[in-house]
């Protein structure tokens, strides 16, 4: 970072007709760089969600409701794609008790393809405008969860779950709205189903009891909910879903182990009906070396230590 630093009192309307510190030095310490939020000076008020209520614009730094004679959806679209809230589902002239002063809107110069707030001449008006978009809803989360590896979030690598395991796919959302329904939508490679359950807490769990490989494929949540005398939906990312076979998983945590103990029983008890002969005390080296990681010059060690007490109790009993 080696521009100027600028120094706004906040008044400014633009950047650069701030001061500035009038050096080109790099002044800009570590966590003093300047982060910014941007929005269009339009918004939707009195509603449940951003993308639902009383159109409001400032223009002229005045923030004001707005009216039309000739309001139309196709008005509308202009706003909700101004919000980034999708396309519009509907939209009404509501009348109010008093005047108050309103933005009205050039209609030539809507259709034209400019911004709403490029639009705007001062009135006085009793009706307002209410307007509902498409994106009212946020995006549902899913998650599943199985006995073998947990929970997991939807993420590029997918969840896994063995065969004949039990797993739940888990569908929820912030809460914004009471009720609705989420739908559980399957895909694979030769099948597609659909599960549906009613939103509790905002939330539902799909309990599929034995994994195997037809539940194999893509998950998804799509949350319903009829709000404004509309229905409106959002859907969560793709879950992929992986199910493993788990007979290489148990042959690892079983029968090796198992092997490596029968083979380490059967050597110590030929080792000990031939005890004394050097052969047998190196395999059992070796298999000791192999299995536990013990170097082997230690095992030597040990060995000659033994063989030397072996002899020195084997010579006082020919002595007594």
């Amino acid at each position: 970072m080696w521009t100027k630093e600028f120094q706004c009192g906040g008044h400014e309307s633009a950047l650069l007709d701030c001061r500035s510190s009038g050096s080109d030095r790099n002044t800009c310490s570590p966590g003093k760089a300047v982060g910014l939020t941007c929005s269009e000076p339009v918004r939707l008020v009195g509603g449940a969600s951003r993308c639902a209520g009383t159109l409001e614009v400032k223009h002229e730094g005045d923030w004001r409701p707005v009216d039309d004679f000739y309001w139309s959806l196709k008005k509308a679209a202009v706003a909700c794609r101004d919000l980034d809230c999708g396309s519009a589902v509907s939209t009404r002239r509501r009348m109010e008790s008093s005047e108050r002063s309103v933005w009205r809107i050039k209609s030539h110069c809507v259709h034209s393809g400019s911004a709403l707030r490029e639009c705007l001449t001062s009135g006085l008006s009793s009706s307002i405008l209410d307007l509902i978009c498409s994106d009212l809803l946020l995006q549902p989360i899913i998650t599943v969860s199985s006995s073998m590896y947990g929970v997991s979030k939807a993420q590029q690598q997918g969840a896994r779950a063995l065969r004949r395991s039990t797993f739940t796919i888990l569908c929820s959302i912030q809460p914004q709205y009471p009720g609705g329904s989420f739908h559980l939508t399957f895909t694979s490679s030769n099948s597609a189903h659909n599960y549906t359950q009613p939103a509790v807490n905002h939330s539902a769990h799909f309990l599929f009891p034995a994994a195997g490989p037809a539940h194999q494929g893509s998950y998804s949540c799509v949350y319903h909910l009829y709000v404004f005398n509309h229905t409106f939906s959002s859907e969560s990312r793709l879950l992929s879903l992986t199910v493993l076979d788990p007979t290489p998983l148990i042959i690892k945590a079983v029968v090796l182990p198992l092997t490596l103990l029968v083979v380490t029983v059967a050597l110590y008890s030929y080792c000990k009906a031939n005890r004394g002969q050097m052969p047998c005390r190196q395999k059992n080296t070796e298999l000791d070396h192999y299995i536990l990681g013990v170097p082997a010059a230690e095992e030597e060690e040990e060995e000659e230590a033994e063989e030397e007490e072996e002899e020195e109790e084997e010579g006082a009993q020919g002595a007594e």
